[in-house]
């Protein structure tokens, strides 16, 4: 019994010791030290901007190809946008060159801390330094307090964080500014030394911080600006090879402030347009492709005429206003449909492939989507589609039938959440595509006309009586 159970203790220890090692090398190295960061938090909308910069250094003797971002559980959560950049040469000739930003998969740190690694371009040398900027945007971030407002008060809202950087490293020297959309400022956390100038308040600077130090500040401040989030967005680009691209949008709007309590007053809302409803809006503006054509826009009650379409060559913009204005948790339902000439984003690649370039993400300006759903619908008689789009997000295939198909039309679907107007880049969708099968509704007509045209004069020419006169 004694000499069966020593290979099982062997077994474990040796599954601990890997365990333990993988553990340890996934980890930051604590090799580096942030010699400077300098934090700018932007609160001027609910959709929260922080651009980050770091010097790091390498303290140790072997070089470190990563440098590890530490977010607490709550921003993880709320993290829609993460860009690093390496920066070169001096202040007026800076360049900067985009790094390779991993999603949280190692173990999480103190806290329950989350960890992304930006590779470098080059290794770090023991006693070299490297300048990272760092650009994070958080969503769902501000929260409404008091949490009802009626038609005549300012929304006040609540930001927490630290006055210190979440970091594994350690930090010689940190500053931190928090910059909101006016100077009415309620109340904020002081940490020595903490300075308020106008719409800025500084904490910092602050020296030789350990690792993981955090000092957890809250802003209590007005922001009046639309809380515009659309709950979910589902986009239909159907493709048709005779020239024409349609666009379907179907929105959910939500305005996610404050609630409003109490009765609404269109009378107070239209008299005193600049004292009631601060918080509330009434205008949407939707950036869309130029020659843009056959708009339209309409709700479960019918269209919407209260809408303005303007085109150039280079962008068209429609702003365009709900049936009534939203106030804090008042929601709106409402369709946006257009049209696109076919030739600005269908091309064919070297290898004679069909490929579709258009814009990811919401073209309404400042706005939250939770759920964005876009569904591409190849023509008919499509094969091998491929979507290439240059972030992370979930793919399927579906089939739709419209009119005159038998096989039916191949859907290309891409769901994402919580995507923000950084979203807003290319994305393409390859796919192969025979041009006979664009004879084959014509084709289908002209044989439906010909049997009914063909049964018609049968028909004619046919005595069913049952003697002749």
């Amino acid at each position: 019994m004694v000499a069966m159970e020593q290979p099982l203790l062997r077994i474990a220890l040796l599954f601990l010791f890997l365990h333990f090692s993988i553990l340890v090398n996934s980890f930051p190295s604590q090799h580096l030290q942030i010699i400077n960061a300098e934090r700018r938090i932007d609160l001027n909308s609910h959709i929260i901007k922080v651009y980050l910069t770091l010097k790091v250094e390498n303290s140790g003797t072997t070089p470190a190809s990563e440098v590890h971002l530490a977010f607490s559980p709550a921003e993880a959560e709320h993290l829609a946008v993460l860009k690093a950049a390496a920066t070169t040469g001096k202040r007026k000739k800076k360049t900067y060159v985009p790094l390779d930003v991993k999603s949280a998969e190692i173990p999480d740190g103190p806290n329950g801390s989350k960890f992304f690694p930006v590779t470098l371009l080059t290794p770090l040398s023991k006693g070299e330094t490297t300048t990272l900027e760092v650009l994070y945007i958080l969503t769902h971030s501000l929260e409404p307090f008091p949490v009802e407002i009626s038609q005549s008060e300012s929304q006040l809202v609540y930001f927490r964080d630290s006055a210190i950087l979440l970091s594994p490293y350690h930090v010689k020297q940190q500053t931190t500014f928090i910059k909101t959309p006016t100077a009415r400022v309620e109340s904020f956390t002081v940490v020595e030394p903490t300075k308020r100038a106008g719409t800025e308040l500084k904490y910092g600077p602050y020296d030789e911080q350990t690792p993981y130090s955090y000092s957890p500040v809250l802003v209590h401040f007005e922001n009046n600006n639309p809380f515009a989030v659309v709950e979910e967005l589902e986009r239909e680009i159907e493709i048709s090879h005779w020239g024409s691209l349609q666009i379907t949008e179907r929105y959910k709007l939500v305005h996610a402030g404050a609630r409003h309590k109490g009765v609404f007053s269109r009378v107070e809302y239209q008299t005193r347009s600049g004292a009631s409803g601060v918080a509330s809006f009434k205008h949407l503006l939707a950036k869309l492709p130029p020659r843009v054509h056959s708009v339209y826009y309409r709700d479960e009650i019918g269209n919407i005429s209260s809408s303005h379409l303007r085109t150039d060559f280079l962008k068209s913009e429609l702003e365009f206003e709900p049936r009534y204005p939203l106030f804090g948790g008042w929601k709106s339902t409402f369709l946006l449909g257009y049209g696109l000439p076919l030739q600005d984003f269908l091309f064919e690649s070297p290898d004679g492939r069909r490929y579709l370039n258009f814009t990811y993400g919401c073209p309404l300006a400042q706005t939250v989507v939770d759920k964005l759903i876009i569904k591409v619908v190849l023509p008919e008689g499509s094969k091998d589609p491929a979507a290439v789009i240059p972030f992370q997000v979930d793919q399927h295939l579906e089939t739709k039938y419209s009119y005159l198909d038998i096989v039916g039309r191949t859907v290309v679907v891409l769901e994402k959440r919580n995507v923000v107007p950084e979203h807003n880049i290319p994305f393409q969708v390859y796919y192969n595509f025979n041009p006979i099968f664009m004879l084959a509704e014509p084709l289908m007509l002209a044989s439906v006309f010909f049997l009914l045209f063909a049964a018609s004069v049968t028909y004619l020419h046919m005595d069913l009586s049952i003697r002749k006169s």
